[in-house]
């Protein structure tokens, strides 16, 4: 295991911000972090990347302690910060030196690294001229030089043009193939565009640990259907199967099912035993979204 939490809790002057948190993560998978605002992430990365050194719990980090070893744990992560502060007046090239000489590295991989995140036509400009997606290639190049094993990504998407957010998203699939990688993002298609699995936090509790082939296979069935008739949700839900439905609009209906059969044939034969017709029977599943919201609100 890359990392493995057990019971971490931490507490701000009587309020808990975590309460007893256990996760494991895995080499080689990109693991999307989820949460209203106020959930617990931020708090939970910054116990990772030893800027909060109080907490209660235990912590072990590639095999190493994360309260007694946390120097050489920090050597192995990667972090690129939500506001990805950079130094604008400098060139590209010339702040990737710098940050490696931060981490006093003899033999920095500043090439590679450069053509790894796709800043070679740039490295010789200055980072205030450079658009938000180049500026994000620089953050991450910064958090990749000294070759961590674990790089923790808070929102690293936010503001992007449609064309930048293809070529970040490829950027971190491909470091997710060595690497662990954490991603906390409030964008919830990011999660389904790119992890393999998800985590979901609120009230400082993991509520959902989950892959995402696995929650795919086990979203619920949700009919759409629309009558030229209004009639009460309950008679709705007294079909056999049905867990809940909602009206969504005048005569239209979203009908949420139990199981994996398909109940539009049923609700077809309920309109015609009540002498309604159809106008619009379709089905969905229950989107990433649509979970996350059942389980945060």
């Amino acid at each position: 295991m890359s990392l493995v939490l057990e019971k971490i809790s931490k507490n701000f002057g009587g309020t808990m911000a975590l309460k007893g948190v256990s996760l494991t993560l895995k080499k080689g998978e990109i693991v999307g972090l989820l949460g209203p605002n106020g959930a617990g992430k931020s708090t939970l990365m910054r116990i990772l990347t030893g800027f909060y050194k109080q907490w209660e719990g235990k912590g072990t980090l590639f095999e190493k302690d994360l309260k007694t070893e946390l120097r050489d744990i920090q050597k192995q992560i990667g972090y690129l910060t939500e506001n990805n502060p950079l130094y604008p007046e400098m060139y590209v090239k010339e702040y990737i030196k710098y940050v490696a000489d931060l981490y006093r590295l003899k033999n920095p991989p500043i090439e590679s690294i450069i053509k790894q995140t796709g800043l070679e036509e740039y490295q010789f400009k200055k980072i205030q001229i450079l658009s938000k997606g180049y500026r994000q290639r620089v953050g991450l190049a910064a958090a990749l030089i000294h070759k961590p094993n674990l790089l923790i990504l808070d929102e690293p998407t936010t503001g992007l043009d449609p064309n930048q957010l293809l070529e970040i998203r490829n950027l971190i699939r491909s470091f997710g193939k060595e690497k662990t990688v954490l991603l906390s993002t409030h964008i919830l298609q990011e999660v389904e565009a790119l992890c393999d699995r998800v985590i979901i936090i609120n009230k400082g509790k993991i509520i959902l640990d989950e892959k995402l082939e696995s929650l795919r296979n086990d979203q619920k069935q949700i009919i759409e259907v629309s009558f030229d008739y209004r009639l009460e949700t309950e008679a709705l839900i007294r079909i056999p199967n049905v867990l809940k439905v909602k009206n969504t609009h005048d005569f239209e209906y979203e009908i949420h099912i139990k199981g994996k059969k398909d109940l539009r044939p049923v609700i077809f034969d309920f309109a015609h035993d009540n002498g309604l017709k159809i106008l619009k029977l379709q089905m969905k599943n229950e989107s990433l979204e649509q979970l996350f919201n059942n389980l945060t609100a």
